[in-house]
């Protein structure tokens, strides 16, 4: 249950929509029951003169007055009055209005709980995703994409769809079982003493129908996200898959995963279709014993039951199953809410490594020296970087180089603060990264990456991306400081075409200048090229390169390069090998040192 009221908190303000909904509700059931019970009496009245004439039936003092006692002398009293061709009128006027009424008041009900069903999923979704949002990098080097994606959409609306009908079923079903309840109390108290033990019965077995299935349902909504995460894969990775004819293997672990979450959606239908027969075969087997005991005392004259009575009794006893079978409906299906609103609320709980401190500076520009002192940082308990010290000055282009798996990429993602050093400190300006704030941070700094992403939206909107307010006159600026400028026009629509997915619309070196020319255009003090220049071609290279180059004048820049054209003009290069910095200095100065630079150029490890 605490699951539950935590998942529920998300449909505050809940006032807002559960008040209407309870008013709306309550005249619903009113009507409702008065269709189905207060009409038997009128029914009587016509077709069941056999009873003799009734009469308003005196009461103790200080009882209920019995509304159907009323009703049934007011049709008597029109029907001796004015015929009961005339009565019977009354009584079909009476139908239908209260039949209007009733769904009148049921629409309203189920329009407002549908608005907190909405309210509900739109807070929870928002919830989540600003979460995901705020985690940090190395949060997603250990989960599987697809199980967030599951959780995100799938989940979220099991969870909604689970919390809102329960809510809805919880006030409406019992409050209308009462209602008729009641209704069968002021008939016989006997029968519905004896009628009700369906209920405690039917519950009991259910339990033990459904009693797996939370189990179930945990392992099915693991199981699905396994698929949203394969599915992803395979459509990334699409031309691997086609390269290496491997499309069969993927097709049969795909098709072994859905057998596997078919089985198992399966067998929990049917535990949750199991529930409503059960208790609908409960409750006929009473309605039987009511028929038999019932009809028994009004043939033989025992009692004091009325055939017309007896009428609307059953009819009001078969109104009873309604309510208790949409709450073992209601009971059988929650397990998979709770399930679900499980993992959604593992993911919500998720903390973000990296937040800021409190009272954390703002960074305002970048005038001084970026600087690692003593820096160490592992991935559990593999250690990748140790005893770092780095002193970048502003204004100085640094390329980092070394073996593939040397810690160049982990060094590069600690600059925007992307993960903490496990030891050591990074100073900016002789400030603690610590005591600055994430987001100031980082945008002294942007950012070129050899994956070269794009969004799934028009070049000028990719490009416009480091900065949504820049003007076309902008954007075109920096298209040209990127030599992006010519390729874009020659597009079907501009710097309106849509790139597609990740961009594939494009062409790698395409893709690399678009990405280029958006790290142009957010102008930042400090700019990261991790093998910005690896998708390009050997003439858009040359260009970029000399496009890069004056982009970095007067710009303290940081490079991850293979090629000795991208780096040769450093002012300063590093040599990263298994975590350390082995050899500092400018291209001259490790070619005379004959370490391990010189040995990584003579193996041709970095080509012109």
């Amino acid at each position: 249950m605490k699951t539950y009221f935590r998942l529920l908190s998300f449909a505050k303000p809940i006032e807002k929509f559960a008040i209407p909904y309870v008013i709306a509700t309550l005249f619903a059931i009113t009507f409702n029951t008065f269709l189905f019970t207060l009409l038997g009496p009128l029914m009587s009245a016509l077709f069941l003169r056999n009873d003799g004439p009734k009469s308003i039936t005196a009461v103790d003092k200080g009882s209920l007055i019995d509304p159907r006692e009323i009703f049934q002398a007011y049709i008597d009293k029109i029907s001796l009055l004015h015929g009961d061709v005339y009565a019977l009128k009354i009584i079909c006027i009476v139908i239908v209005i209260t039949v209007f009424l009733a769904n009148f008041f049921r629409y309203f009900s189920q329009r407002y709980m549908e608005d907190l069903r909405v309210h509900t999923l739109l807070n929870l979704r928002k919830t989540v995703f600003d979460n995901v949002m705020n985690l940090h990098v190395g949060y997603f080097n250990n989960e599987r994409k697809g199980d967030i994606i599951s959780k995100v959409a799938s989940d979220v609306q099991v969870v909604q769809f689970t919390v809102t009908n329960t809510l809805q079923v919880v006030f409406k079903e019992p409050l209308q079982l009462i209602f008729f309840i009641g209704v069968l109390l002021s008939i016989s108290v006997k029968l519905t003493l004896f009628s009700l033990l369906v209920i405690p019965i039917s519950g009991f077995i259910i339990s033990k129908i459904v009693k797996r299935l939370k189990q179930q349902a945990t392992q099915s909504h693991e199981s699905f996200a396994k698929m949203i995460g394969f599915l992803d894969e395979s459509l990334s990775g699409i031309k691997i898959i086609k390269a290496f004819n491997a499309s069969e293997r993927i097709k049969n672990k795909f098709g072994e995963e859905n057998k596997f979450y078919s089985f198992l959606n399966r067998k929990m239908a049917r535990r949750q279709q199991l529930a409503s027969p059960v208790s609908q075969t409960l409750g006929v087997l009473v309605v039987v014993f009511i028929l038999l005991y019932g009809g028994t005392m009004i043939l033989t004259g025992q009692g004091d039951l009325k055939g017309g009575d007896f009428v609307i009794y059953l009819a009001t006893f078969s109104q009873v199953m309604q309510p208790i079978k949409a709450l073992t409906d209601s009971f059988s299906g929650i397990h998979s809410g709770i399930s679900a609103g499980e993992r959604v609320l593992a993911l919500i709980d998720t903390k973000p490594e990296l937040v800021n401190k409190e009272n954390a500076e703002r960074l305002n520009e970048f005038s001084n020296a970026l600087v690692f002192e003593n820096v160490a940082f592992s991935y559990g308990e593999k250690e990748v970087l140790k005893n770092i010290n780095l002193n970048i000055q502003k204004g100085q282009t640094v390329a980092l180089v070394g073996p593939s798996g040397g810690g160049k990429s982990t060094l590069m993602d600690l600059i925007p603060r992307f993960h903490d050093p496990k030891s050591g400190t990074i100073k900016i300006d002789g400030h603690d990264y610590k005591d600055l704030t994430v987001e100031s941070l980082r945008s002294q700094m942007g950012t070129v990456n050899q994956e070269s992403f794009l969004f799934n939206d028009t070049i000028f909107n990719n490009i416009a991306f480091a900065k949504p307010e820049a003007t076309e006159a902008e954007v075109i600026a920096a298209a040209k400081i990127a030599n992006a400028h010519e390729f874009i026009q020659n597009t079907e629509d501009g710097y309106q075409t849509f790139v597609g997915d990740r961009g594939n619309r494009l062409s790698g070196g395409q893709r690399q200048r678009v990405c280029i020319a958006r790290a142009v255009l957010a102008n930042p003090p400090i700019m990261l090229l991790d093998e910005a220049t690896s998708a390009l071609d050997t003439e858009s290279e040359k260009l970029v390169q000399d496009a890069l180059n004056n982009l970095m004048k007067n710009r303290t820049s940081i490079v991850i390069a293979h090629r000795l054209s991208t780096i040769q003009h450093a002012d300063k290069i590093i040599v990263i090998d298994k975590g350390e910095v082995l050899e500092t200095g400018s291209h001259q100065e490790l070619m005379l040192q004959n370490g391990l630079y010189k040995r990584l150029i003579n193996m041709q490890a970095f080509n012109d």
